[in-house]
């Protein structure tokens, strides 16, 4: 690891400053967007409904993402990693459960898309509150397994953020890794495809406009734009958020 002031070994000056300012951009915007959405869900009752809920628990978990990278972006700036041994293993655990958790909230936020489409019905409170809990449970359940031996978080190259250690070649981290990616990226992306699959058959044979596009739903400002940002109705919930006079017509009528 290196020292304060002295770069990391293999990288120049320009790579680590680019590094640090690439993150600490992503980091800024992805946090506030995302909580901009919070803010409005918790402000505006009209955003209170069971799809929004699984749009909330998106946008809190890539306002984790955010944070995570503020940090990465702090220590890159600073060129070494500045919380030791103990901060780099609770750096990895969460950021790499806000990865998981954005990634199912994603395919749960398809599946919700698909219920409502197709089936015709509404999402129920008690199917969307049961989506978040087992989303953010089975993120912090693949995320603790390092901790507890199977797989193992380390610092990346750079040696200013910490995930998982992909260099390992080991069976141990091998047999997590395989196994993990068939439940948090395989089983997720199947989700995401064929729910947007089936509403793109169903919607196309009504003449309705086609679902958003698939890509790209890994970063936090992206999914900000995409999910929440994109939605008329939060449209809405912003304007009254940053709009005092219109809180108080409202009130008033």
């Amino acid at each position: 690891m290196a020292e304060s002031g002295t770069l990391p070994t293999g990288f120049g000056e320009l790579e680590v400053l680019a590094v640090g300012t690439v993150l600490l951009v992503e980091a800024l915007s992805g946090l506030s967007l995302n909580s901009l959405t919070i803010l409005c869900f918790c402000k505006n009752p009209e955003l209170r409904t069971p799809s929004h809920l699984l749009v909330l628990s998106l946008a809190l978990s890539d306002s984790g993402i955010s944070l995570n990278a503020l940090m990465a972006a702090t220590s890159s700036l600073l060129r070494r990693w500045p919380y030791g041994s103990e901060g780099c293993q609770v750096h990895g655990f969460q950021g790499f459960a806000t990865v998981l958790a954005s990634i199912c909230s994603s395919a749960a936020i398809a599946w919700g898309r698909y219920h409502h489409y197709c089936t015709r019905s509404r999402l129920d409170w008690n199917t969307a509150v049961s989506l978040v809990f087992f989303v953010w449970l089975s993120s912090a359940f693949w995320a603790t397994l390092p901790l507890l031996g199977w797989g193992h978080y380390d610092h990346e190259p750079l040696g200013t953020c910490c995930t998982l250690d992909y260099s390992r070649r080991d069976r141990n981290f091998t047999s997590f890794l395989f196994t993990m990616a068939f439940f948090n990226f395989l089983l997720p992306l199947f989700i995401t495809v064929i729910s947007y699959r089936l509403m793109e058959q169903k919607l196309g044979k009504t003449g309705r406009p086609p679902v958003p596009a698939l890509i790209a739903k890994a970063v936090p400002t992206v999914n900000a734009i995409n999910y929440a940002l994109g939605s008329e109705m939060v449209h809405r919930g912003i304007w009254q958020c940053l709009s005092p006079q219109k809180r108080e017509r409202d009130r008033e009528q």
